[in-house]
């Protein structure tokens, strides 16, 4: 993540608690795939801590990914937070959730990606506290 996403992230995390997991490897580097890394994981309970992917296991777990960029929702960030939930699967967490966290919302794209089940979009606006 960049110098600005991982603000946004830890911002996001702040106000929903859980233990926090950023850079999940999804997928490792093999002869026939990339490596897929995770903005952040959110395992939704009471705790409230940072932790590294070794120390949790996320099966049975209700999760949340998060996909995060600077700037306009997009469709780049659309797909990365639609896919996660199935770059997950494998590792049988209870329940996923997508959340693409950015800057701004689109009036266009948004409605298209909340559509699908489990998917909402998260502005930085929406985390304002008021």
């Amino acid at each position: 993540m960049s110098l600005h996403e991982t603000p946004m992230l830890r911002r996001y995390w702040e106000k929903v608690g859980g233990i926090l997991i950023e850079e999940f490897p999804a997928v490792r580097k093999a002869a026939d795939r990339a490596p897929r890394f995770i903005d952040g994981i959110i395992i939704r309970n009471d705790q409230r801590r940072i932790a590294k992917p070794a120390e949790v296991s996320l099966r049975g777990e209700h999760i949340t990914v998060v996909q995060v960029k600077t700037g306009r929702l997009g469709m780049y960030l659309m797909g990365q937070a639609l896919f996660s939930i199935d770059l997950m699967r494998p590792f049988e967490p209870a329940s996923v959730e997508a959340v693409a966290l950015c800057e701004q919302s689109d009036a266009v794209l948004r409605p298209l990606f909340e559509r699908h089940p489990n998917c909402r979009v998260v502005t930085m606006d929406d985390l304002t506290v008021t």
